[in-house]
């Protein structure tokens, strides 16, 4: 009985402290980098009237897909070792065919999955996030998205504290000699509300700023809820979005305990995505409003192992053994082993 876990080469630590936990816990996994497919990981996928196989092989290692009993589906970049200097055409056509291929294969897994693929991809629908997050009771900021400036002007006159802008789709840009830019979250001043014409070549989402007294992290695994706080209003630069102070608050979190109420109703969002994973950001006011923001599927939780110490590891090891051997005892159940 193996654990599947899909992610690509460059993934953070997350896989090893999940790997570690699996193995602490007398379980076996099994890493697929998809980014080495088709170029350096082989799979076989045979049916016939008699009998199917499905063998995935890297390096000197080879797993029967008929032997997973649950996947975490963290990371994926099918294709990605395809040379560049391929005729274009010809390297979409493969990567595209590359990525059919791995999702058939995935999506025939017979087991646990952390979390099914159509389930994360309607989820990450962030339109739909704020709209379930209402429907849920939770609070969430007043929002806008369009490509209309005068409705941004009439949106600022809405918004007593000020305004901000996001992305509704993470990316990232990057300069002339390569180096990453991301994107983050950033206030709309005055004199931008002159300044809206790119709106006709491209959306953006506007939210009204809310005052920060903490900036929550929650990290689901099942029905498991932990919550870290960090001050980013301690550091000038990180006052809209924390991540671009990312570094320098890494052992400024806290573990903190949400309300009741609210961790219900976050558990409440999660079954209606069909979620067993979330990492959701929330603003606490200094009012003591517990504010919405969004949630990620796939979202990343290794620096909050460190500090403050959140055993989310264990917690997504724990639930993938469990639901794993629940698989197997009734699989083996109907095939009349048991």
């Amino acid at each position: 009985m193996t654990i599947l876990i899909i992610t690509h080469s460059e993934d953070n630590e997350s896989i090893s402290l999940v790997l570690q936990a699996i193995a602490d816990q007398g379980g076996k996994a099994f890493r697929f980098d998809t980014d080495r497919f088709p170029t350096e990981v082989q799979l076989d996928v045979y049916y016939s009237e008699e009998s199917e196989r499905v063998i995935l092989s890297c390096d000197d290692q080879k797993l029967d897909l008929n032997e997973v009993f649950a996947v975490w589906y963290r990371r994926i970049a099918i294709g990605a070792k395809i040379p560049k200097t391929m005729d274009q055409q010809l390297r979409q056509a493969s990567i595209q065919e590359s990525r059919v291929t791995i999702q058939g294969m995935i999506a025939s897994i017979n087991g646990f999955h952390l979390d099914h693929q159509p389930n994360i991809r309607r989820a990450e629908n962030k339109q739909l996030q704020l709209q379930v997050a209402r429907e849920v009771g939770l609070d969430t900021p007043r929002t806008l998205t369009t490509n209309n400036p005068l409705t941004v002007k009439r949106f600022a006159q809405e918004c007593k504290h000020g305004m901000i802008t996001k992305m509704l789709s993470s990316f990232a840009i990057y300069d002339e000699q390569g180096q990453e830019n991301v994107v983050f979250t950033n206030p709309v001043k005055p004199e931008d509300l002159d300044n809206l014409d790119g709106l006709r070549f491209c959306p953006m989402t506007f939210q009204e700023k809310i005052p920060k007294a903490l900036e929550l992290r929650t990290i689901i695994v099942g029905k498991r809820v932990f919550t870290a706080a960090v001050d980013s209003q301690a550091l000038e630069k990180a006052h809209y979005d924390w991540r671009r102070q990312g570094i320098a608050l890494l052992n400024a979190w806290q573990a903190y305990t949400l309300p009741q109420d609210v961790e219900e109703k976050l558990l409440k969002l999660m079954a209606n995505f069909g979620l067993n994973y979330g990492a959701i950001d929330i603003i606490l006011t200094p009012g003591d409003r517990y504010v919405f923001l969004e949630v990620n599927p796939v979202g990343e939780f290794f620096w909050l192992e460190r500090c403050p110490g959140l055993p989310i590891s264990q917690a997504i090891a724990e639930l993938v053994l469990t639901e794993s051997e629940a698989c197997k005892t009734s699989k083996y159940r109907i095939a009349g082993k048991l």
